[in-house]
């Protein structure tokens, strides 16, 4: 996706916010030029999807797409498939799957996982903020999940389908939300394209600053705008005149011409560099 959208839009510093399986569609923010610094801020943001899953298989990838390991009758009813689905509501462990991003001494578990090679992986704290099923026609079910970072929906799936003791895979998937960015207000790759071709693309850009836009703002002059830029620290009783309505814990910073420059946080009564988009 990053590479094609170098050619679409001329542009070398390109970077997403989130890795999605190769199958599986959606939601994927994408950030450009000095806005490539907002991506370690916006993949702790929490995601939303609609998967298919289908008992009573398993696959060494743990979707559809992966080599079929077992096929196994399925004789839970309704009532229990729903009630394993429900028990995954909270804070969870998971083992994350072979074929997956995750480094291990440099090397990427899916790269492991193409050679052959499979490594202990520990389990790792996941949060499930919702989840619900959607639609139940057994062996297969359509489920909607509201999840924190690093949660793996196909990891989700094996799990259900091991707590009902017949097993389960991912069989689609669909990202619907990625941190305030939803499935209503993307765009494809085509669409891009056509704004670029029309002269709009500024049209469908997102300014940097409205992913903050839950904080305080605050717009500098003089001394205090050439400290800021610098980097250095600002009291915050020195700029408490000029601080907008917010969550007051961080700071968007602008100058007088109302460009955004900055993320400040706030610590021991100051406001301190958290990112400069100079």
């Amino acid at each position: 996706m990053v590479a094609r959208l170098r050619g679409i839009l001329h542009q070398r510093k390109i970077g997403h916010t989130g890795t999605l399986d190769p199958e599986a569609t959606g939601v994927l923010p994408v950030v450009v030029g000095n806005a490539t610094k907002l991506v370690e801020l916006l993949t702790d943001k929490q995601k939303e999807y609609v998967a298919e899953l289908t008992l009573g298989l398993t696959s060494d990838t743990e979707d559809i797409w992966g080599e079929i390991l077992s096929e196994n009758e399925v004789r839970c009813s309704e009532k229990e498939v729903e009630e394993a689905v429900k028990s995954f509501m909270g804070d969870i462990l998971q083992i994350p799957p072979m074929y997956s991003a995750i480094k291990v001494e440099g090397k990427k578990l899916y790269e492991l996982a193409r050679a052959g090679i499979t490594v202990e992986r520990k389990a790792r704290p996941v949060t499930i903020y919702e989840i619900e099923i959607i639609k139940m026609d057994l062996p297969k079910l359509e489920i909607r999940v509201l999840c924190s970072k690093g949660t793996y929906i196909r990891t989700l799936c094996r799990d259900i389908g091991e707590k009902l003791g017949c097993g389960a895979l991912m069989s689609s998937l669909k990202r619907t939300m990625s941190g305030q960015f939803t499935l209503e207000n993307a765009l494809t790759l085509n669409e891009v394209e056509e704004c670029v071709k029309a002269g709009k693309l500024s049209d469908v850009i997102i300014p940097t600053d409205t992913v903050f836009k839950e904080y305080a703002g605050a717009m500098l002059t003089g001394e205090l705008l050439r400290r800021a830029k610098n980097g250095n620290s600002l009291e915050a009783n020195e700029i408490k005149n000029m601080i907008s309505e917010g969550d007051k814990k961080r700071l968007r910073l602008y100058d007088e011409n109302n460009n955004f420059f900055a993320l400040f946080y706030l610590k021991d009564k100051e406001y301190r560099v958290d990112k400069m988009f100079l």
